[in-house]
């Protein structure tokens, strides 16, 4: 199945050269968890402080469940942001 991957700010370099906005689109197993699509990208699981699905967060405890994507789906991931 297809989804939509982005990454943000100083996540962004994590993605290949053909990413456009941020994003890029990738075949997945059904089954994947979104652990092992962090992990595929090379972003450190506690650099992935936000991760939403179509806008959902899931906790770090969820991001081992395998079946949360379908098809279409778009996955979004923030570092922790630190500032005064």
């Amino acid at each position: 199945m297809k989804i939509k991957f982005k990454l943000y700010a100083t996540l962004q370099d994590k993605l290949p050269a053909n990413a456009v906005d941020n994003a890029v689109e990738v075949d997945v197993d059904e089954q994947v968890t979104l652990f092992q699509l962090i992990d595929q990208f090379g972003v450190p699981r506690e650099s992935a402080h936000l991760v939403l699905v179509n806008g959902t967060y899931f906790a770090a405890e969820q991001r081992a469940e395998t079946g949360v994507l379908s098809d279409g789906d778009v996955v979004a991931i923030w570092p922790p942001v630190a500032g005064g």
